[in-house]
């Protein structure tokens, strides 16, 4: 696992397993709204699909760079070279924190409660709405997590 440790390829401070992240964190935004217009279209079997595999591809991708944190010496190893105010970016990757915590959360239960209904055909049917409110919010978290998670990176390798 030493390749997690080299250089990136993002041109920034940052080691590879946090330019990997940065890209995922980047793009889940526009991945979840390719995966809502496939229910748009009414097609519910592979919105239902992609929106489980990134799910689950995004609890990975978490996962990894958690090991990455821990093993590169957690975010005093990483904010050690970086211009910021330490108490500045501790701040805001608290705030990254509790965004993406909620955020997946709702993500989450947004999956887990369209799964069931899915199974009592119930949805699409009568919970769609709920479902498409749920889903809004979600996605609206979504995009607040890969801006904090992009702030976060900004601060601690490119300023």
């Amino acid at each position: 696992m030493d390749y997690m440790f080299q250089s990136g390829f993002l041109g920034t401070r940052a080691p590879f397993f946090m330019d990997f992240v940065m890209i995922m964190v980047a793009l889940l935004p526009l991945l979840v709204a390719i995966a809502i217009s496939f229910a748009r279209k009414r097609n519910y079997k592979l919105h239902a699909f992609v929106q489980t595999l990134l799910f689950v591809i995004a609890v990975l991708v978490v996962g990894y760079f958690e090991y990455g944190v821990r093993v590169g010496g957690g975010y005093e190893g990483f904010v050690k070279d970086s211009s910021v105010s330490h108490t500045y970016a501790f701040y805001v990757l608290i705030f990254h924190i509790i965004v993406s915590v909620i955020g997946f959360g709702i993500w989450a239960h947004t999956i887990v409660t369209a799964r069931a209904d899915a199974r009592k055909h119930t949805l699409p049917g009568i919970y769609s709405k709920s479902h498409k409110k749920s889903g809004i919010c979600a996605f609206i978290w979504i995009v607040m997590t890969a801006v904090t998670g992009v702030w976060v990176y900004i601060l601690l390798f490119m300023l």
